[in-house]
């Protein structure tokens, strides 16, 4: 029998229909799952701290809202484990499809909440227990997109399909961003905005849920899932193989995300949009203008998301991503002598910068996880590293910067803190070998398994 490895697209140098369907369905796909995501974490720091935890008052509030967006990271590993339980036994395809529609409809009951003035205590308790789905849904989503992109991908271009699925996060925060600044600034400005403007971006995922359900449901499975499913070795317990023979990995791996995600989630995670405009702070700048501010810092997230795809193609991942946590150091110690100076030009010129350094800490990162587990239990790998670096580094970040200049009084506190962070991830992937060509199917079992650590390794 010929393996499949050897007659998919894997190896091949054009693009098929079905591969640029597949590139296209993963863009859209994890555009509208991470839509989902950050139309809520921007809307923490803007909306919920006062429509359902006002009566704790305004900081202990902000801290409470900001809470939210980081309890749903917390659920994001069970979310890993089941979906690599079932992407590893099952295939890529089923699971893609539940997590978009469980991200969907949470979004869009968000929008449809009572707030605290209407119902109580119930109002953010109905709002964690929706957030907590937004959480497990996230963990679920990224391994898979990934696997479909990067699976079906030519050998050489496995970075540049790869950044495919990464695009959708900046795509996600440049369109919810965006929603938010249109509706607070020309659809329902002032007043309005907080009685029922905010409510619109959230029911707007459904007709976002029906794109995504539709090309997700059209494109075809990961051959090397398939070539899994006609060998028969599908791994019956992946999870449990995982953690078996590639702790280690799975840690060093999380630490490499914890570094992006931990900067990412100053804009994303809603503390920027915060911090810049709240009445009570130091700056007090209009919320339209930074809200645009930050969708444009999504599309240069988005550029260099896609140009670090392609880098590492041709110079390896591992180099990409040392030039990527050089610049993103850059950033974070401009951030905020940029930000406090008050101005939106100013503004504007640190969220970019900043996100010059997150791109290129991004695009490579789809391939590089895939490259550096074993066939049979690479969606486990990828989405369970991926869903505990989400933690370690975005979860609390913003909460955590929120405490910071609480209690400190000063930014320069989160600027050591974002660093060090930063710092962490370059030292993770130092340790970590460029695996960049190696062979994707399951008859490389034995080569895929050698050490992916660049100490300790003959």
């Amino acid at each position: 029998m010929t393996s499949l490895s050897q007659t998919t697209p894997q190896v091949s140098d054009k693009m098929s229909e079905n591969d640029r369907k597949v590139a296209f369905a993963t863009i859209i796909g994890t555009t509208v799952e991470w839509y989902d995501f950050f139309i809520y974490a921007a809307a923490a720091g803007l909306v919920f701290k006062t429509l359902f935890f006002s009566p704790a008052g305004s900081t202990l509030g902000t801290l409470l809202a900001f809470a939210t967006v980081g309890l749903s990271f917390l659920f994001r590993p069970l979310g890993a484990f089941l979906a690599g339980y079932f992407g590893d036994k099952y295939g890529r395809r089923v699971v893609l499809v539940a997590t978009l529609v469980v991200m969907g409809l949470s979004t869009a009951l968000i929008g449809l909440l009572p707030t605290y003035a209407q119902i109580g205590i119930w109002a953010p308790i109905l709002l964690l227990i929706l957030r907590i789905l937004q959480g497990l849904s996230a963990g679920g989503e990224w391994g898979g997109a990934v696997l479909m992109a990067v699976e079906h991908a030519p050998t050489h271009k496995r970075g540049r399909f790869g950044s495919f699925p990464q695009i959708g996060v900046p795509l996600g925060l440049l369109l919810a961003s965006g929603m938010l600044a249109l509706m607070s600034g020309v659809i329902a400005p002032g007043e309005a905005f907080m009685e029922w403007g905010w409510r619109i971006p959230f029911l707007f995922s459904i007709i976002l849920l029906f794109l995504g359900h539709w090309l997700r449901k059209s494109v075809e499975e990961s051959p090397v899932f398939e070539e899994i499913k006609e060998r028969k070795s599908a791994s019956q317990t992946p999870v449990r193989d995982l953690f078996k023979n590639h702790a280690l990995l799975v840690i060093v791996a999380a630490l490499v995300f914890a570094g992006n995600s931990a900067i990412g989630y100053m804009t994303t995670g809603g503390f920027i949009q915060n911090y810049t405009t709240d009445p009570n702070g130091p700056l007090a700048l209009p919320r339209t203008p930074i809200l645009t501010i930050v969708t444009i810092s999504a599309a240069v997230w988005l550029l260099f998301t896609w140009i670090s795809g392609g880098l590492s193609d041709k110079i390896g991942r591992r180099q990409t991503y040392i030039y990527g946590w050089i610049i993103q150091l850059v950033g974070v110690i401009a951030l905020f002598p940029l930000v406090n100076m008050g101005e939106i030009w100013s503004v504007g010129a640190a969220l970019c910068l900043l996100s010059v350094g997150i791109g290129m800490t991004y695009g490579a990162q789809s391939a590089f996880y895939s490259e550096l587990f074993p066939a049979s239990i690479r969606f486990s790998g990828v989405s369970i590293s991926y869903a505990l670096g989400a933690i370690l580094g975005g979860a609390f970040s913003p909460l955590v910067a929120s405490w910071l200049v609480s209690t400190t009084g000063s930014t320069g506190s989160v600027a050591i803190y974002l660093s060090i962070m930063t710092l962490i991830g370059f030292v993770a992937t130092i340790l970590l070998k460029d695996r960049s060509g190696i062979p994707l199917g399951p008859d490389h079992e034995e080569e895929q398994s050698k050490s992916p650590f660049t100490f300790g390794s003959k």
